[in-house]
């Protein structure tokens, strides 16, 4: 087709090194590397051999040094403490290097751990880039996460130091962190020599036992730190997969294949330049924060908004809009829940008309699967492209995009478009089989991942090959499933594990969820499969509906089992749909289909550790109970 994309992804597959070597020049190397790919020890790939570079030093110093100190590197803006603040990159160095010196003094060396458990404020930032100027691993957990698995991530992680703000703010709450903290340091066999707390206003800290210190007064102690060198291989972050239970899974992300990739990225997928502000509506807790509101926006040199709240409530679904305006936003990057949530608030949009968006260029997508629905939603009333892409924690960037900056092919609505450049994908059976286009099988990309995805698991080595490797030798296995078609366009339907078996049928609850949220009632939706006596498993449906809807339930219920009928078929079995008011979802807004399917079939569950709401699941109980599960088979 003679387009950029094209011909990029054409060079990362056959021309692995050439490809990566061109873009690894955007980056300040100390000592170039040997080797642009190293396959000595496959499948344990490693990339940038030999190199030497610091990431603080990419993302921060470059820009002070070549004369954009006075740039906006961060935009703070929070309307839960009402506050707005910026900070240049010079303050942010100043900032970083203090910090780093506050680190250094309580031994911390390169290659020691740091545990950062903190809010959406800029200061955890500051924490993330003043361990990699040390050459330190940090791992950032999301703040206020429950006691126990910070424990667990405390054993695993043996960090020197433990880095955590006095609070963290909800819309109706405040949550003190230090005695969640405490708690998980009771419970841990490895106990951290220093615990720093940056005080907030909302609710300080007693600061009262061994090792407890106060950020601000540590700062003025130090002198500013430099940089320390490190090699491409050695790690930068260590962040824990969600979910987990008993031993987590620390993916590890190492320096230079991560700084390379994801400055790349910034122009090629997300169409950047530096000196824009880019807004990735995340957590610092979860990979996109780590990606995309630290890592990337500053190693390209751009503005990053660092946001505290939430798409509505914080006042109203009219937020992300004021931010965008406010702060000259041209590309958001958000999960499809918050995107839900404002539809279902304002589904005419508007709120939408009250400000100023005309420099707004683009709207990114990812997270969980986003149902075309909400996309044509946003479509319609943002009136710029709106792109789903594909990627996972494990990854560290998209596996399949839009790539914006390279060429901008048509929209496929329930598709992130293609294979990124540098991503192989491939759809397997389960003998590991490759399957023709248009037929659903397990996604998988072949060996070697490109640079900035994990090169393995912290201290497991053994368990990284067995969890991604092992069951599709020669590829990693996503755990997603879907299809590719004639067009090369991905499909991801649902996990492997959300694949029902209804009657010997192989069906997808992703392509159900489709047909649900076109339900013009229908604001949000999922579908699990709950245990049957004849069928193995049948689907059943949930739906949360739009603001203002006062169709009875049996109605949606009847359109609902009507609609998945007509356009998946009868073999689907869809008969039952639970109207309820909300849906439990992690933290960083993905619906916890299992453990709703847990309760319908009435097994026992562990509480999801990312769990954003405990109090949904006894409502889901109740309207579960209501159709005669949840204690009791269905039949068909």
């Amino acid at each position: 087709m003679g387009n950029a994309y094209e011909e990029a992804y054409a060079l990362s597959i056959n021309d692995k090194a050439a490809f990566w070597g061109k873009a690894a020049e955007d980056i300040v190397w100390t000592r170039r590397w040997e080797t642009v790919l190293d396959d000595s020890r496959a499948p344990f790939y490693r990339w940038f051999a030999g190199g030497e570079l610091n990431t603080c030093y990419n993302a921060v110093d470059r820009h002070v040094e070549a004369g954009r100190g006075e740039q906006a590197a961060i935009i703070y803006d929070s309307p839960l403490t009402d506050t707005k603040r910026t900070v240049t990159y010079a303050q942010l160095q100043d900032q970083v290097a203090r910090f780093a010196g506050v680190l250094a003094a309580q031994g911390v060396t390169k290659g020691d751990r740091v545990i950062i458990y903190m809010p959406m404020i800029p200061e955890s930032l500051v924490a993330m880039l003043a361990c990699a100027r040390l050459g330190a691993v940090h791992s950032v957990v999301f703040g206020g996460f429950a006691p126990h698995e910070l424990a667990t991530r405390l054993n695993d992680a043996t960090p020197k130091v433990v880095v955590a703000a006095s609070c963290g703010i909800e819309p109706n709450r405040v949550i003190a962190y230090k005695p969640l903290l405490e708690d998980a340091i009771s419970q841990a066999a490895h106990k951290p020599e220093t615990v720093i707390i940056f005080q907030r206003p909302q609710a300080l800290a007693i600061l009262d036992k061994p090792g407890d210190l106060d950020w601000e007064a540590e700062v003025q102690k130090v002198e500013p730190h430099p940089c320390v060198p490190v090699a491409a291989t050695d790690p930068l972050y260590i962040l824990y997969t969600s979910g987990t239970t008993g031993n987590p899974k620390g993916v590890v992300r190492d320096n230079g294949g991560h700084a390379v990739a994801l400055k790349w990225t910034m122009s090629a997928i997300y169409d950047i330049k530096p000196g824009e502000v880019f807004w990735a509506a995340s957590d610092v807790g979860w990979v996109v924060g780590h990606s995309y509101i630290c890592y990337a926006p500053l190693l390209h040199g751009a503005t990053t908004v660092v946001f505290e709240g939430k798409p509505v409530g914080t006042p109203d679904p009219g937020t992300f809009w004021r931010v965008i305006a406010e702060h000259n936003v041209v590309t958001l990057f958000t999960a499809p829940t918050a995107f839900r949530a404002i539809k279902r608030e304002d589904p005419d949009a508007t709120y939408l008309k009250k400000y100023d968006l005309s420099h707004f260029r683009t709207l990114f997508l990812a997270g969980e699967r986003c149902d075309p629905a909400t996309i044509e939603w946003a479509e319609k009333v943002l009136e710029v492209p709106v792109i789903d892409h594909w990627w996972q924690t494990e990854t560290g960037w998209s596996i399949a995009a839009n790539c914006k900056g390279l060429h901008l092919f048509p929209v496929k609505h329930g598709s992130p478009t293609r294979a990124a450049p540098g991503w192989d994908i491939r759809v397997l059976d389960e003998n590991g089989l490759e399957l023709e286009p248009g037929k659903i099988g397990a996604l998988a990309c072949k060996l070697p991942l490109p640079p900035g995805t994990l090169p393995t698991l912290w201290n497991a080595d053994d368990r990284f090959r067995q969890s991604y490797l092992a069951e599709f030798p020669g590829y990693y296995k996503t755990g997603d499933a879907g299809f590719i078609d004639d067009d090369g366009y991905v499909y991801v339907m649902t996990r492997t594990d959300d694949i029902i078996n209804v009657a010997g049928h192989r069906l997808s609850t992703g392509a159900m969820e489709e047909v649900l949220a076109a339900h013009p009632d229908v604001a949000e939706c999922a579908v699990i499969g709950v245990a049957d006596d004849l069928k193995g498993q049948v689907p059943l449906g949930f739906v949360c509906l739009k603001a203002g809807v006062t169709t009875a339930p049996d109605k949606i219920a009847a359109d609902c089992a009507r609609m998945v009928r007509e356009q998946i078929g009868p073999v689907a079995a869809y008969k039952q749909t639970v109207v309820v008011h909300r849906l439990p979802k992690t933290r960083s807004g993905k619906i916890l289909r299992g453990t709703m399917q847990k309760i319908a079939d009435n097994q026992d569950f562990k509480m999801p550790a990312t769990i954003d709401d405990p109090g949904i699941l006894p409502e889901i109980r109740e309207a579960l109970e209501d159709i005669g599960l949840a204690g009791h088979r269905v039949s068909a």
